[in-house]
């Protein structure tokens, strides 16, 4: 386990933004992760978890602690039934190539989420979902190091506090957690429709009619390649805003004003509305602003196409933001982490 200096973040990071950071290590056990997180308390030095850098972005000035990636890896089936499977995943482990293997398996529960960039440990920390599934649908317990008893901790799914895009370790526990591994239990059903409505409208232009874990990925990679520009050529960080949350007098305002507005009912009174469809309302799809483009295929993406530092994206950010406020009184979010 070695420990850098000065390491620009930049390169770390998919926006291609982003200053320095004092210090950079990799883990690949829990034992090196108690070390190093001991010795960064020990000299009062903070630390920030990166996973694979496509949902972060930072600030210009040098972050003055411990950058971390926990690469500990992991893949254990550990308890299988007739109708499910369990399996044990290292945190460490890439997301995607974790569905490929299930989908090889043909499970059924996370192949709508294929084509995500990121590790199996950074998945519940948002949350992540696509395309009518997310990760809290199949978690059923996480193990975690607590770095404020130097202890590995069980946290189930309800303890997670999992709601759309958050979870507690973006709130309450940030900071706290680091998670280590996580166990989910997928399916041996085929998968059933309703699909997600991208989704089946692209099994209706193809004319694909038997559904299986395999056709689901195919699809939702080939949606997601036309929606979402390659990081490695466009520097992004995939949907920059969380679509928006509101309340029913909220969409009930928005009909009255735009009859044909998409919303998608989330119960409990709330109500997703797509903030690609708000932001393109106002006009900014395809637009340069202070050298981050919108996207002209997905109004959620911004790209860096000449934007020198945090400080241009954030005007475009906060730009976006006030204009669909003051059109349609809603706020909408970031989604990325900020490195601080």
């Amino acid at each position: 386990m070695n420990v850098h200096t000065n390491i620009p973040l930049k390169n770390y990071l998919s926006m291609k933004l982003g200053g320095t950071t004092r210090f950079m290590t990799d883990v690949a056990t829990i034992d090196e992760l108690h070390q190093v997180i001991t010795n960064a308390k020990t000299q009062n030095l903070p630390f920030f978890i990166l996973g694979s850098g496509s949902n972060v972005i930072a600030r210009d000035d040098e972050y003055t602690g411990l950058v971390v990636r926990v690469r500990i890896p992991g893949f254990e089936v550990v308890a299988e039934d007739y109708t499910t499977v369990t399996i044990k995943l290292g945190a460490g482990e890439v997301w995607d190539e974790v569905v490929s293997r299930t989908v090889d398996m043909n499970l059924v529960g996370i192949e709508a989420m294929s084509d995500i960039p990121s590790y199996c440990g950074a998945a519940p920390v948002q949350n992540i979902g696509a395309y009518g599934q997310e990760i809290a649908d199949t978690l059923l317990h996480l193990e975690a190091y607590d770095t404020t008893t130097g202890q590995v901790v069980m946290l189930t799914n309800d303890e997670c506090k999992f709601t759309y895009r958050d979870s507690i370790f973006r709130t309450e526990a940030n900071g706290r957690y680091i998670i280590t591994s996580i166990t989910l239990q997928l399916y041996k059903s085929a998968p059933e429709p309703p699909f997600y409505k991208a989704l089946q409208d692209y099994f209706d232009e193809h004319n694909i009619t038997i559904y299986t874990p395999r056709a689901i990925r195919e699809a939702v990679i080939a949606i997601r390649h036309e929606k979402l520009p390659n990081p490695a050529e466009k520097p992004n960080t995939g949907s920059f805003f969380k679509n928006a949350i509101i309340e029913q007098w909220q969409l009930d305002e928005l009909l009255g004003n735009y009859p044909d507005a998409p919303h998608y009912e989330m119960g409990e009174g709330r109500h997703k509305i797509p903030s690609g469809w708000l932001i393109e309302q106002c006009g900014f799809k395809g637009q340069l602003l202070h050298g981050m483009r919108v996207n002209p295929a997905n109004a959620l993406v911004l790209i860096n196409e000449s934007a020198t530092g945090y400080l241009d994206l954030s005007l475009a950010r906060d730009e976006i933001t006030q204009a669909v406020h003051d059109r349609f009184h809603i706020r909408i979010e970031q989604e990325p982490l900020e490195l601080a």
